[in-house]
């Protein structure tokens, strides 16, 4: 028999891991009504405001999406981001030459959102098998020459219903593709809040 104070333990442990699993599918959810906005790839840089900035709704690059699908949530990356590279400089990648954090620019750089997540998310296993790779995770890839990528699991499968499809913009805006295992994965996140 199940003690009285064991039962509500494991009711509550089970919301909680109910609620991250929905919060996860969420995002999924978000990351999918970003390819209805027609944006166009543009890998420029933008002076924005800050907190809450974004470049033009009508612009972006893969790692927008993920901003972007966030904010619906109220979680802001880009101060999350600024925020944790002001008090830790010195393990996010320098492979720009800043001696010091950007707020226009840093949440906008797959290494820097890879070591953040890395730091303040869930490291999920790299495989090829896409049972593995669920709604709302955070995927990266090494496309080669030292460019990388980033998109979101989207909750929609293949046509052969063997993986989900992936929310990112390579070059065509945002979009919906099957495209999981195109290149490299480099990166597997999941990433709920900040809750340091």
């Amino acid at each position: 028999m199940v003690k009285p104070v064991l039962l509500i333990l494991l009711v509550v442990l089970c919301g909680a891991a109910g609620a991250q699993s929905t919060f996860f599918t969420d995002l999924a959810h978000a990351a999918e009504e970003l390819t209805a906005q027609q944006v166009r790839y543009d890998p420029s840089y933008f002076s924005i405001p800050y907190p809450n900035g974004d470049v033009p709704a009508d612009r972006g690059v893969c790692t927008d999406v993920v901003i972007r699908a966030y904010r619906k949530f109220g979680l802001d990356i880009q101060r999350e981001v600024h925020e944790d590279m002001r008090a830790n400089f010195d393990v996010y990648p320098k492979l720009w030459g800043l001696s010091r954090p950007d707020r226009n620019i840093d949440h906008r750089r797959v290494p820097n959102l890879m070591t953040f997540f890395e730091r303040h998310g869930v490291v999920k296993s790299i495989s090829q098998n896409a049972d593995d790779y669920q709604p709302g995770d955070i995927v990266c890839w090494d496309l080669g020459r030292g460019v990388t990528h980033i998109g979101i699991v989207s909750s929609k499968r293949s046509p052969d219903g063997k993986r989900y499809l992936i929310v990112h913009n390579i070059g065509a805006g945002q979009v919906l593709e099957d495209c999981l295992f195109n290149f490299r994965i480099i990166g597997h996140y999941q990433y709920a809040c900040n809750e340091d």
